[in-house]
């Protein structure tokens, strides 16, 4: 390690058991830190680390361990990170450097799965990427809160039309009400008169009169239970079908759903089988990567003996004589000697093997996810069955509950009507003169007053109905100002959305044209990025949404520029384009307020001289820039750096 930056506040970061690396600490001054070497030598476990200790969840745990840790010192304070491996998956806990990663994840931890890097390559869909670490979710949120206040009271108003329109019509009910009451009042009066008329004919004493009168009075509260029976039988009936109908209902369901035809617990001892298997995956594949590793390192070098080899130099010799004879090399297994290339051929069939058990476990994992899910739709079958059930057994009680009342009250009205011929027999029997015509009267008094009495209840009724819906009308005018109000703030947010979109792909647009000055590429003349409206489907119907296409403008041999699109360049002009993307994001974003740091790793695809530029122009924007390069790239850049060659 260099100690041109040893003078400036270091990070000191302790790593044991992340990736391929056992335990190692490594101090990290502010400026540029390269990390020299090789693959396989670490450098990429430990930009892991370090993402981890920043918050990242992005790292793997080494392969043998079930537990691990990444301590980082920085600015006076000390932040953590734990990995431990539960059930076939890693799990992170400490208290690192962010709360929150995503930001960092996205646009500062440029390693080779950064997934602004991949989106580019894979020409995925860029507005999510640009939009995420912007806070939109609230004005989302919002937006979906105005859209539903302002349909509710689109609807509540459409309502209160509704019941303007019925208005007329209910005033011609209760005109025809008061009509009605009106008359039925005057037919009364014009029977009680001649009742008057009648008693004062009648010569009788007064305590027959009495009884006369007693007698219809207790008719007509008989008639009144009975009306009030008649009302409760009508009310249980309807009660009763109402039952009878969700009753055949919930039959209909039950009967449409067959008996399952798998069982959840059997699903889940198939599952946890095949998670079983999928760790024993996971172990054979981390076995076989720490396998592989190690001996990359063995052959391109770090096993074997290079301090003879530069003695041998020192002599005028051969150095390579002391490494390998005719091709051999010592076997670090068994002492034996063994040619390079069966070495190289062995290495070969062991990543081959490796890939071909990564393809097993990503098909288990299909597997499980899918049995995951099957379990998870056959418990809500269940579940449904079941309260389908329930509820069946609570109507059909309810049902049985409803008929012995109906029974009853039938039984109150047959007795209540074998009571009011009793009563009416009563009061024919009293002996009176002009006793049939006056019982007569009685009788007809008695229909006209039930007759009037319901007609109040209905005039009261239809009159409240009438001031409710009139007040709630008059209420329709403030309803329409607060819809105007919401929709105006709907258009208001919408469009305040459609401005951070526009800015941010300005702001996108202008960046990486920067980063592409920096790079200096002849033939990619300008990388851009157009905001468009886009119809697409969701479910059955189609929905505008805004859609970020990338654009490449490019120079021909002949000096003629044309446009391209990300599908037509080769695989390292993919890679160059994402970092471009990616590159554009930490500055469009500011990332360096949030995270000290800049991570860049896998850069094969662009020269030493232009990954120079690139590293000389960001670490005037981070405090830490921290990269992985081959030897070749590394010799490019300024001694001023800080180069770390070995991380063990």
């Amino acid at each position: 390690m260099s100690n041109n930056q040893l003078s400036k506040p270091a990070a000191k970061v302790a790593v044991r058991n992340v990736g391929g690396i056992d335990e190692v600490e490594v101090a990290v001054p502010r400026g540029v830190s390269v990390l020299v070497g090789r693959n396989a030598t670490n450098r990429t476990s430990f930009l892991q680390a370090l993402m981890a200790g920043l918050g990242s969840e992005r790292s793997s745990l080494k392969g043998d361990a079930d537990e691990g840790s990444v301590t980082l010192e920085l600015g006076g304070k000390t932040y953590t990170r734990t990995l431990t491996r539960r059930n076939g998956a890693v799990e992170f806990g400490g208290d690192p450097y962010l709360d929150d990663p995503e930001l960092a994840d996205l646009f500062a931890f440029l390693v080779e799965n950064n997934e602004a890097r991949r989106a580019v390559a894979r020409d995925e869909d860029l507005r999510k990427i640009i939009m995420r670490p912007i806070d939109t979710d609230h004005i989302e949120a919002e937006i979906e809160t105005c859209r539903r206040q302002r349909d509710e009271l689109k609807a509540e108003i459409e309502r209160l039309n509704e019941l303007e329109r019925e208005l007329p019509e209910l005033e011609v009910d209760r005109r025809e009400i008061r009509a009605e009451l009106d008359d039925a009042r005057d037919e009364l009066a014009a029977v009680r008169e001649q009742l008057d008329r009648l008693d004062a004919g009648v010569e009788e004493s007064r305590t027959r009169k009495q009884e006369l009168e007693d007698a219809f009075q207790r008719v007509r509260e008989a008639r009144a239970d009975l009306e009030e029976l008649e009302f409760d039988l009508e009310t249980e009936r309807s009660t009763l079908a109402q039952l009878e109908g969700e009753c055949d209902d919930l039959e209909e369901t039950l009967a449409a759903v067959d008996d399952l035809e798998e069982n959840p617990d059997r699903l889940a001892g198939r599952i946890d089988e095949l998670r079983r298997r999928k760790r024993s995956l996971d172990d054979t594949i981390n076995q076989l990567g720490s396998v592989i590793s190690f001996n990359e390192d063995m052959v391109e070098g770090d096993g074997l003996d290079v301090d003879a080899a530069i003695e041998e130099a020192a002599d005028g010799r051969d150095p390579t004589a002391a490494l390998t004879t005719g091709g051999e090399t010592a076997c670090w297994t068994c002492g034996s000697e063994v040619d390079t290339d069966q070495i190289e051929i062995t290495l070969d069939r062991l990543r081959e093997f490796r890939a071909s058990k990564l393809d097993e476990r990503n098909k288990l994992r299909s597997e499980i996810n899918e049995l995951t899910d099957r379990q998870s739709e056959l418990q809500r079958q269940q579940r449904e069955r079941r309260e389908s059930e329930r509820r069946l057994s609570e109507v059909q009680s309810e049902i049985e509950s409803t008929r012995t009342r109906i029974d009853d009250i039938e039984d109150r009205i047959a007795e209540k009507e074998s009571e009011i011929e009793e009563l009416e027999s009563e009061a024919e029997s009293i002996d009176v003169e002009g006793h049939d015509e006056a019982l007569e009267l009685h009788r007809e008094a008695n229909g006209i007053e039930l007759r009037i009495d319901r007609l109040e209840d209905d005039l009261e009724e239809i009159e409240s109905t009438i001031e409710e819906r009139e007040a709630a009308i008059d209420g329709r005018a403030s309803l329409e100002d607060e819809r105007e109000e919401i929709s105006e703030r709907l258009t208001d947010l919408r469009t305040r959305v459609d401005r951070i979109e526009e800015q941010a792909v300005e702001s996108f647009n202008g960046h990486m044209d920067t980063v592409l000055d920096v790079l200096e590429y002849e033939n990619l003349d300008r990388i851009w990025i157009e905001r468009r409206e886009a119809e697409v489907r969701e479910g059955r119907r189609k929905v505008t949404k805004t859609q970020f296409d990338l654009h490449i403008v490019r120079t021909a041999d002949d000096g003629t520029t044309y446009e391209d699109t990300i599908d037509h360049l080769s695989e390292s002009e993919r890679e160059v384009t994402g970092l471009v993307f990616a590159l554009a994001g930490y500055l469009v974003h500011e990332v360096h307020e949030a995270v000290p740091f800049i991570i860049l790793d896998s850069l094969e695809a662009i020269d030493a001289d232009r990954i120079a530029r690139v590293v000389d122009y960001f670490r005037d924007h981070a405090e830490y820039l921290v990269a992985a390069l081959l030897p070749e790239d590394a010799a490019a850049l300024p001694e001023m750096y800080t180069y770390v060659e070995r991380i063990d």
